[in-house]
């Protein structure tokens, strides 16, 4: 069982920066990590992945904004965020993932707006 509680999100102007943060119980090194995303009235989407080896992937709406990493000493995931956007306000999910079984975390809120 992982347990996965994120923090970080918050209010912030456009082309401002957050950092969002997964912290993760149980084993963390063989556990693929990522942040969703889910707007009002959408669908969640995938926004990065990293992998238990640290290969990473983004959906092409953050490429060059969002940076996802991950710290093994301290079992966290993180999503940094720069340059940020008012259609990128959504909650935001971690998940980990080990073999087909998947983890979420209670979600954070990220709200861009002036």
């Amino acid at each position: 069982q992982v347990q996965l509680v994120e923090s970080g999100g918050g209010l912030v102007q456009p082309g401002g920066s957050l950092r969002l943060s997964c912290a993760a119980s149980g084993s963390f090194f063989s556990l693929n990590m990522g942040w969703y995303r889910q707007a009002p009235g959408k669908q969640r989407e995938l926004v990065a992945v990293i992998s238990s080896g640290g290969s990473t992937n983004y959906a092409d709406s953050v490429k060059g904004r969002f940076t996802i990493s991950r710290d093994g000493a301290k079992n966290t995931v993180y999503l940094q965020m720069n340059s940020l956007k008012p259609e990128d306000t959504a909650v935001y999910q971690c998940n980990a993932r080990r073999s087909i079984t998947d983890y979420w975390g209670q979600g954070t809120q990220v709200t861009v707006s002036s």
